[in-house]
């Protein structure tokens, strides 16, 4: 049983329809891959695919050479035109600084000996007057009403 078709295929130069035959060959026995198939025509399909390949190398730098010429002109333009270039120079306030360490103003002291028991670890750091959260005291505040502020009496809300 074939699964390709029994036409032969000249292999010296690969035409128009010689590539038609060949694609439609070959998806042919994409189609049927399990049933056993004629090698003769898949040696000529082969071939038929590697003479259009080696056509198509031969063919690329009458079509398609300009792209390469171009290339290498553009970049020898833009290495020229890098060099011509002079360096620009920031101004003092617009340039980046490094950043400072933070070991500079951030000092860091021992912590104080891990608790023994766990009661004695809830606020273990915070007894220790520098590692209070509130390191710029408590806000104390008087008791105030806005009545003292507007002349009213206490009682005249009551």
């Amino acid at each position: 049983m074939q699964c390709c078709r029994g036409d032969r295929i000249n292999t010296s130069q690969p035409t128009r329809v010689q590539r038609e035959t060949a694609s439609r060959l070959y998806m042919a026995t994409e189609k049927t891959r399990d049933k056993p198939c004629n090698f003769v025509d898949q040696d000529q399909i082969w071939r038929v695919h590697v003479n259009i390949e080696l056509e198509s190398a031969k063919a690329w730098p009458s079509k398609w050479g300009f792209l390469k010429e171009s290339y290498s002109e553009v970049l020898t333009e833009g290495n020229r035109v890098r060099e011509d270039m002079e360096k620009l120079e920031l101004q003092q306030h617009l340039r980046t600084h490094l950043p400072t360490p933070p070991e500079t103003y951030i000092k860091v002291t021992p912590s104080p000996p891990v608790p023994q028991t766990t009661q004695a670890f809830i606020g273990w750091r915070s007894a220790v007057p520098e590692m209070q959260l509130d390191q710029f005291g408590q806000v104390n505040r008087g008791k105030k009403s806005f009545l003292k502020e507007l002349g009213w009496s206490i009682d005249s809300c009551r």
